[in-house]
């Protein structure tokens, strides 16, 4: 009795996906995010990633967490829908809301709200080694993000180290952390943190706090693209002569492109700009970009590039300083 009881059980917790072509899974839902719809099915030892604008048609009786292309979050179930191939209808607290498949860009059990469910991460690192003076680089670049209800937690550190004979160890690290809070209309409040050190521009240490609001002005399931603004407090100690400390009041105008949902290719890329407020003639720029190639079993390939300016560095110290790396990474997802 027990045997047949519990696959009907099992199977009573099944969505049911229904493709374009009429061909089908039936397994269970677990998200929605940069176009790609994942089932887990009983069947397969690995997820299915499914094109969400191939996908005709969803039935599922359990809650979701609905993001649309407006900015608007609903919490609802899925509905039949074999009419119009071009649109879904979810049960939104009870009324019945017809979508466009487009309109649909971020889907995540709401049932399952545990942490992994929720949370995403990506590890990178890359090494070179030339005999030449032993000459040795290590390089990491790394992400992590947390997604609730109505905010999101993201984070990224990257690192590179320099060992050569007879030649002072060199090393970069650049990090933040960034709060948004989601309001309507896809706009959102932010506070971040970011963190630099850095050997060229004789950086020991930045710390740059910040608090502001932004907007999505493109947000489909191919890209996103937004700005934000607000203000900034730079705390900088330098490894110059004098070991000079600042202090300085900055402003920021921030802009951010995402793009993916292109077969195995996304592209990531934010610039940011400081004016001082405090400081006469002073405008610092923070600008970074990840290209990144998926491969099998959540493996990448990652191409970063990470470029600063201060136009009134420390005494010798250089105004700008760049790195590239190249990396093999994992991600969590």
């Amino acid at each position: 009795m027990t045997l047949v009881f519990f696959p009907i059980i099992s199977f009573a917790q099944n969505d049911t996906i229904i493709f374009k072509n009429k061909d089908r899974v039936i397994g269970e839902i677990k998200d929605l995010t940069k176009g790609v719809l994942t089932v887990e099915t009983s069947y397969s030892d690995s997820d299915f990633k499914i094109e969400w604008l191939n996908i005709k048609q969803i039935i599922s009786d359990r809650n979701f967490l609905i993001t649309l292309s407006n900015g608007e979050r609903l919490n609802s179930t899925f509905i039949a829908n074999p009419k119009d191939s071009a649109q879904v209808t979810i049960n939104n607290n009870g009324k019945e809301v017809q979508l466009a498949l487009a309109e649909v860009t971020f889907i995540k059990t709401a049932a399952k709200d545990n942490f992994l469910s929720r949370f995403k991460a990506s590890l990178s690192v890359g090494y070179n080694f030339t005999k030449s003076q032993n000459l040795s680089q290590f390089t990491v670049r790394s992400t992590m993000e947390y997604t609730a209800n109505n905010w999101s937690l993201s984070g990224a550190y990257n690192s590179v180290r320099s060992k050569q004979t007879n030649v002072e160890e060199l090393q970069r690290s650049d990090g933040n952390i960034t709060f948004k809070d989601y309001l309507k209309k896809n706009w959102y409040a932010l506070a971040s943190a970011d963190f630099l050190s850095n050997e060229e521009q004789k950086l020991k240490l930045r710390t740059t706090l910040k608090g502001g609001i932004g907007k999505y002005f493109v947000y489909t399931n191919k890209k996103y693209f937004g700005a934000g603004t607000g203000l900034a407090w730079n705390n900088e100690r330098f490894n110059d002569s004098l070991q000079t400390n600042r202090n300085s009041l900055e402003a920021f105008v921030g802009l951010e492109l995402n793009l993916f949902d292109f077969e195995d290719i996304s592209l990531l890329s934010k610039v940011t700009a400081y004016p001082s407020l405090t400081e006469s003639n002073r405008i610092r720029t923070d600008f970074s970009t990840d290209f990144k190639y998926d491969l099998p079993l959540d493996f990448f390939l990652k191409l970063g590039i990470t470029y600063n300016y201060d136009s009134k560095p420390v005494e010798g110290a250089s105004k700008d300083d760049y790195i590239i790396q190249t990396t093999f990474g994992w991600e969590l997802d």
